[in-house]
């Protein structure tokens, strides 16, 4: 069997057809393949699955009905699998410093097997926080016909007749440590806030991420906001399965779907739905591989236009299950495109137009998740950049609930996030400090570890309304408050938070759009210039190296 070329220029054929890819072709018999296969579409399935996270620990299952259904479409599928590590499993350790790390790699791997193979197309399938971007950035570099599949997110627990995530249980802890609850009450919340599979279950940094490859077209409309254990997933698994065939065929690469415009529109679904923090850092990185021109300000100018209109967790009551009750990515869209805020031209994986899309968003009578444009919870977005003298390169804010627009305060300073954790829960934070954790950036953690363990505790104690935070490493998307992450520069790259003293007063002024100190920029300087690096151990190896090539954090973080 030499096969025969097919009508379809397919990138494949360089693997599987001719006299001299016979060895090739033998090795691909000894995993499946039969004669008819030779010269179909190879469809790569790119999968997350691990059994280390319950928001991945069910893609196994998943990846099965994406290979039927790439079948069904007559593709050839063929499963790899890639890595993922939990942000919620490794908060507060120093393992949470490989997390963003992880994020390089999931991409790295993918465009890897990617090439290697020639796969015509692409489904990967994502659930932890940074395999969603990571597993779309592979997809951009290879600029393959191809699709994401979110997992889904995890079902509420339930504790004293109240939805809970595992927002509570960080919350919890900070609580126990302040007295406001016993240890036996966060025996029992720890026990029943993580019911099953899927992502954490609030507006947090996984779900916001699928919220935004929805609007942006990556994803098939409707598809993530499937619950991890709703019996529909199989429906929409095979269906992206047929879908990426259909792809291929139809020679509609990723990069044609993620233009400057479908940007736009990740963008506004992430500020209108109160999203992650995150969602900056992921975007920024996404929009570098994909060779768009996108930049930090562009959110803050998007962000000012755009209501928030869902009253979603951490920020709001409700959780994702509830939006998928409600009526999806789909009705928060519909809103936002009757209001002028989306471009509803822009093509997505399904062929059809974002419009398109959402004309028939479907909304369940007497839904409470979404607001009308017209009753927006805000008149602008959840998230904020601000610049000033302690971030000329600019930070990000998230003002998704109730969150103070001017505070002023003395500074808190610690060296790294342990620091700051041990001082909260110890009770020497005052009403009206502002900590500023530094050494935790890109470069700096190495890996800028997200910070839901300080935030979380001093939000258990009761101070979230009276302290503020801000840090060159980052948040959780279920942190909450007047928290300032991404700081940058980052201070082992000379920035101002390097030269930060207790005592010296910060300002968050939000409406001006300002993070600064009273010190005046020669005396800031010099400090910053006198601050000595704390050491760390860093052993050699992929850490090492992800500090020698990352970027700031305010260009994405990347390494690439």
């Amino acid at each position: 069997m030499t096969g025969l070329p097919q009508k379809l220029p397919l990138i494949s054929h360089q693997l599987v057809l001719g006299r001299d890819r016979a060895a090739a072709r033998s090795m691909l018999r000894a995993v499946g393949m039969e004669d008819g296969d030779f010269g179909k579409p190879l469809i790569g399935v790119a999968n997350t699955w691990t059994d280390t996270t319950p928001c991945n620990s069910h893609l196994r299952e998943l990846g099965q009905w994406v290979k039927e259904g790439v079948r069904e479409a007559g593709g050839v599928p063929l499963e790899f699998n890639t890595i993922a590590v939990s942000d919620g499993i490794t908060m507060g350790t120093s393992g949470m410093t490989t997390s963003l790390v992880s994020r390089e790699v999931v991409a790295d791997s993918i465009e890897l097997v990617g090439r290697g193979y020639f796969f015509d197309g692409l489904v990967t399938l994502s659930g932890c926080d940074k395999t969603i971007p990571g597993t779309v950035m592979g997809m951009a570099r290879l600029n393959r016909p191809s699709l994401m599949l979110y997992g889904g997110s995890i079902q509420p627990g339930k504790y004293k007749g109240k939805d809970v995530t595992i927002q509570d249980v960080f919350e919890g802890i900070g609580a126990c440590a302040a007295g406001r609850i016993t240890q036996d009450e966060l025996d029992e919340l720890e026990r029943v806030a993580c019911p099953g599979p899927g992502s954490c279950g609030g507006q947090f940094t996984a779900n916001t991420m699928a919220t935004v490859f929805e609007a942006m077209g990556v994803s098939a409309m409707g598809s993530g906001s499937v619950p991890a254990v709703d019996l529909d997933k199989e429906r929409v698994a095979r269906e992206s399965g047929r879908l990426v065939v259909d792809l291929v065929e139809r020679g509609l690469k990723i990069r044609d779907v993620m233009t400057r415009q479908s940007f736009e529109n990740g963008i506004a679904a992430a500020v209108a739905t109160g999203g992650s923090t995150n969602s900056v850092l992921h975007l920024l990185a996404l929009a570098h591989e994909s060779k768009v021109d996108l930049s930090i300000e562009d959110f803050d100018v998007i962000s000012k236009r755009t209501p928030l209109i869902a009253d979603l967790k951490p920020g709001g009551r409700f959780v994702a299950t509830d939006l998928h009750k409600a009526g999806g990515v789909a009705l928060v869209l519909k809103e936002l495109l009757e209001g002028g805020l989306l471009h509803g031209d822009v093509i997505t994986v399904t062929g059809r137009t974002l419009r398109e899309e959402v004309e028939n968003a479907e909304e369940a009578q007497g839904q409470r998740v979404v607001r009308a444009l017209s009753e927006p919870i805000k008149d602008q977005g959840g998230l904020v950049i601000l610049k000033g003298n302690l971030a000329p390169d600019g930070c990000v804010l998230k003002i998704a609930g109730h969150e103070r627009m001017f505070h002023k305060g003395p500074a808190r300073v610690f060296e790294g996030e342990e620091e700051a954790f041990e001082a909260v829960q110890s009770g020497s934070i005052r009403e009206g400090d502002v900590l500023v954790i530094r050494g935790e950036g890109p470069c700096g953690g190495p890996g800028m570890r997200e910070m839901l363990g300080v935030t979380a505790a001093i939000a258990g104690a009761g101070l979230g309304e009276s302290v503020g935070l801000l840090t060159d490493g980052r948040f959780s998307g279920a942190t909450h408050g007047l928290m300032a992450g991404h700081v940058a520069p980052e201070a082992v790259k000379g920035g101002p938070i390097a030269g930060i003293r207790n005592g010296d007063q910060i300002v968050f002024d939000i409406q001006a759009r300002t993070l600064s100190v009273d010190l005046c920029e020669d005396e800031l300087k010099r400090r910053a210039e006198e601050w000595s690096i704390p050491s760390k151990e860093i052993d050699s190896g992929v850490m090492t190296k992800y500090a020698a090539l990352v970027s700031s954090a305010a260009k994405g973080a990347t390494t690439s």
